[in-house]
């Protein structure tokens, strides 16, 4: 090997960089992805830094073999609406079917609505209509067609999205509409039935609405990088977690392009330390990226991104608002942490910039973040240390408010644990909403707050082990060079699974996995080393909730699918018809297998610690050594309470756990004592703490019970118009906690749970199930039926 690999991640905030050198040794390097005055774009001057080149001069050919990247390009233009300005081609009477969309409320009980902008900027109608059987009902209008994108192109539109009914199916008039879309002049022609050829119109188009309106400024994006790298290889990361070459990059596949690039870093060095079942654990400054790795990727197949329906494969990321600058707020009754957050600018209280408190603050004032131990980069000329006098101050005027004789440090630990609790529900609905059994789990923890949480988060979850890779700080663009190459196709096909149909799903399968192999090929992979996996969507008939199992005989197919039910949603029904909803097959060019070099180990002496600091933690003060992490050698144990310190974090090591080091420099942090519980103190007056994780727990819940309903139901009304409620009530009737769905229901469901407890109390027994529809006793209405169980 004679040559480079850059392996890189684009952030919105920082450029993180992992370099392979002729030698195969790594290294890292950390930049702003903005810098104007200095550089045009932070992934080239990176590299021109580690090769030593200087900033106005090109990079010479032959001296890189590949570099391999994730960017946020497509989701901060998605954020920001600033795509490119795209025109959407419906059949006529469609004009407003994506603006309607699913009735979704997702923010139902705020006082002014704000719906999220359309991505495109102009709609145009089209006369012609394939039926639900291919017939075609009315003939494609070309001259009108041709009339409409003449005038969008002289509005100066370049982008256009094709979406007609059922060409997923029948995709001969989108088709013909792409052709004329080109002859009109349009650089972006994204057709629904290329895109996304999956059932339902309005997932379906949102999805090219997405590409036509990401894929141009992607494509500029990339062949600027393109053009100062030569001819160098150039890969990007997809939202799915695998590469795929520079050309074949498109808008769809983008959004999740920097974060998977972590849980792939994440799943493969927990590999190479024997843990084969990981939950992803990133938290950053505004917020926390969870997600589940058991072998397999898990994947998401209908997400949602800032306000825009997307319908493509991604990793299964569930991200919440906190991070180490969520802000802590008081109401008179609760604490809460966030959602807003203090950002970078003016910070948390401690960074010097008149900050209000954040989650870090409430680290600062414990002591699990030590100033002595952070680097000096505050203040007006970037050369102080935090401040922890502020802290302390706008801690103590806290406790006088919320009272109860609560020191300011006790007040901190509080504001930790809610925000421990919130990122413990994030983990909870990509792993127990999905039928895991979180405990037999390792936490792998990586930026640059996860450290200081990580024990607190495995604790409210159960889970016994904590792991932390020494590039844990750079681990999403470690991930970049460690990913394989694949591509993904899928078809909708919607036929009921049996002995008669399974050749036919076989069949397409087997295109499928031609065509993605053939993909693979076009970026320079040979088919021998090629490697592809065929897959089912699978649904019962009239529900809504696909699971994905492996394409084997049919026995083995309903087997799976019976088990994969019973797990996500608690029941499953064998002799249901079960619907074979869409066909998929992956092609996987396996990418580089991770090498780490080995650590020595102590020949003599005992590890030393550079500092001993107090800490406050489990409602105690506790005397903590810190030690400095580029010290450690393998096999060195340290106890808790102890804190690591590196250059880019540091980690906490709470009582009752031990921290190990391994040959490969791999931190593993196991709980060595068994968990202690916590009992409230007696008092007339709730303590805000635990009405808070109370509040936060039952809401989990209630959101779970909703999502279970929603994704095993057979009404329309109930699936796809999300008609329902959810929520919690108490021995006596009182409502304790409801999910946010509709308010009619919530006010009226408190009276039809009294009404059964007036009637049923003595008989009432777990796994009984009552239903009422009464409008004399809380319901609504007849066709609202509420069902209750004790």
């Amino acid at each position: 090997m004679s040559t480079w690999q850059f392996w890189i991640d684009r952030g919105g905030t920082f450029t993180d960089i992992v370099a392979r050198d002729p030698d195969g040794k790594l290294s890292t390097h950390k930049l702003l992805s903005e810098n104007p005055e200095r550089y045009k774009d932070a992934a080239i001057a990176g590299i021109k830094s580690i090769l030593g080149i200087p900033l106005d001069q090109p990079i010479p050919p032959g001296q890189i073999e590949a570099v391999k990247m994730g960017t946020t390009v497509a989701t901060n233009a998605l954020l920001e609406r600033k795509g490119d300005r795209t025109l959407l081609l419906v059949n006529k009477g469609f004009a407003d079917a994506l603006r309607i969309g699913n009735q979704a409320r997702p923010r139902l009980f705020d006082l002014a609505i704000t719906l999220p902008t359309m991505l495109y900027e102009q709609v145009a109608e089209i006369p012609g209509r394939v039926g639900v059987d291919g017939s075609e009902i009315e003939p494609l209008d070309e001259a009108h067609a041709r009339d409409a994108l003449a005038k969008a192109r002289a509005a100066g539109i370049n982008a256009c999205a094709i979406v007609l009914m059922h060409a997923w199916k029948y995709p001969e008039h989108e088709r013909r509409l792409a052709v004329l879309a080109r002859e009109a002049g349009f650089t972006q022609v994204s057709p629904s039935h290329e895109v996304s050829p999956l059932l339902r119109l309005v997932p379906r188009g949102d999805t090219t609405v997405v590409d036509a309106y990401l894929s141009p400024i992607l494509r500029r994006y990339v062949d600027q990088v393109a053009s100062e790298l030569g001819g160098t290889r150039l890969y990007f990361m997809q939202s799915n977690g695998g590469l795929t070459e520079a050309h074949s990059f498109q808008g769809k596949d983008a959004i999740l392009s920097g974060p998977a690039g972590g849980i792939v870093g994440a799943a493969r060095t927990a590999g190479m330390a024997g843990i084969d079942q990981i939950i992803g654990f990133d938290m950053g400054g505004t917020s926390t990226d969870v997600a589940l790795y058991a072998g397999t990727f898990e994947r998401a197949f209908e997400t949602a991104v800032a306000g825009v329906r997307m319908r493509a494969p991604m990793m299964a990321i569930n991200t919440v608002a906190a991070g180490g600058g969520s802000i802590l707020h008081f109401d008179g009754a609760r604490m809460r942490v966030g959602p807003d957050s203090a950002g970078a600018n003016p910070g948390p209280a401690c960074y010097r910039r008149g900050g209000p408190l954040t989650v870090t603050d409430a680290n600062v004032c414990v002591g699990k973040i030590q100033p002595a131990h952070f680097p000096p980069i505050f203040g007006p000329h970037a050369d102080q240390p935090l401040d922890p006098e502020v802290v302390k101050a706008k801690f103590a005027d806290l406790a006088k408010e919320i009272g109860g004789g609560k020191t300011p440090q006790q007040i901190a630990e509080g504001f930790l644990q809610i925000a421990v609790a919130n990122m413990a529900n994030a983990i909870k609905q990509v792993s127990v909403q999905k039928g895991h059994d979180v405990s037999r789990f390792a936490l792998q923890c990586f930026g640059g707050a996860g450290g200081q949480h990580a024990c607190l988060v495995a604790d409210a979850l159960g889970m016994e082990t904590v792991f932390i890779h020494p590039y844990a700080g750079v681990l999403s663009a470690y991930g970049m060079g460690l990913a394989d190459q694949t591509t993904m196709k899928e078809q909708a096909i919607e036929i009921p699974l049996g002995a008669d149909t399974l050749p036919q799903l076989e069949d397409l399968a087997g295109k499928l996995a031609e065509e993605a192999i053939k993909a693979l090929e076009s970026q320079g992979a040979k088919p021998e080393d090629v490697t592809t996996a065929r897959s089912l969507h699978l649904r019962y008939a009239g529900t809504e909730a696909a699971l994905i199992v492996p394409l084997r005989d049919l026995e083995t197919i309903r087997s799976d699918f019976t088990a994969a039910h019973r797990a996500r949603f608690g029941f499953a029904t064998p002799e249901r018809q079960i619907i074979a909803e869409t066909v998929a097959a992956e092609a996987t060019l396996p990418g580089i297998a991770a090498e780490e070099a080995t650590l020595a180990a102590r020949d003599t002496g005992a590890l030393e610690p550079i500092d001993h600091v107090t800490i406050f933690t489990n409602a105690a003060e506790h005397h903590a050594p810190v030690f400095e992490r580029t010290a450690l050698l393998a096999g060195d144990r340290i106890p808790g309470p102890a804190l690591v310190r590196e250059a880019n974090a540091t980690t906490v090591i709470e009582p009752g756990w031990t921290a190990e080091v391994t040959a490969l420099d791999h931190m593993i942090l196991r709980r060595t004592e068994v968990l202690p519980t916590r009992v409230p103190a007696g008092s007339e007056k709730p303590d805000p703490v635990l009405l808070e994780l109370f509040n936060n727990l039952f809401m989990n819940v209630a959101e779970q019970t909703g999502a279970v309903l929603q994704n095993t139901s057979m009404s329309v009304n109930i699936k796809e118009r999300l008609d329902f409620s959810c929520a919690i009530f108490d021995a006596e009737g009182n409502l304790v906690a409801n999910a946010p769905h509709i308010p009619v229901h919530l006010g009226a469901m408190g009276e039809s749970v009294r009404t059964v407890l007036e009637h049923r109390r003595n008989t009432l027994k777990p796994g009984d199930v009552v239903a009422l529809n009464n409008p004399f006793n809380g319901g609504t209405h007849l066709p609202d039926i509420t069902v209750i169980t004790p």
